[in-house]
């Protein structure tokens, strides 16, 4: 079966994080593993989609690492040599063709178009494409 090519998608940052985490060496593998915190600062036009976000909740934050390898495809999970390669499509590697990445973060604190966050995993200046409420309460 061919995949059927749909046209081109245009993804637009709808914020950047701001963080401590300047290289892969120090970034923790996962969000689970991590007590970083950072800032999450959102533009200006998107300020009415904050409402409903408080401290204490967990959000899900898709990222664009837009400093990551699109080329390749198969890893050693977690980068561990001893561990055998695997396509990037069964791991949670940072290198894929669309570098999208995935954490769940916790929210501690709202502030105008600023969100605090812990948990952080991803470098200072990553972009944010979306944020969704890890528990939709509607």
């Amino acid at each position: 079966m061919a995949v059927e090519k749909t046209g081109d998608i245009v993804l637009t940052p709808i914020g950047v994080l701001h963080g401590d985490l300047k290289t892969r060496e120090e970034t923790p593998k996962n969000y689970d593993e991590s007590e970083h915190e950072g800032v999450i600062e959102i533009q200006p036009c998107y300020q009415r989609a904050l409402e409903g976000i408080e401290p204490g909740q967990t959000i899900v934050v898709l990222f664009w690492l837009n400093k990551a390898k699109r080329d390749i495809l198969r890893v050693h999970p977690r980068g561990d040599a001893t561990r055998p390669m695997r396509g990037v499509f069964s791991t949670r590697s940072p290198v894929r063709p669309n570098p999208v990445a995935i954490s769940e973060l916790l929210v501690t604190g709202v502030d105008g178009l600023k969100i605090g966050v812990r948990g952080v995993d991803v470098f200072d200046g990553t972009p944010v494409i979306d944020i969704k409420n890890r528990i939709d309460p509607a």
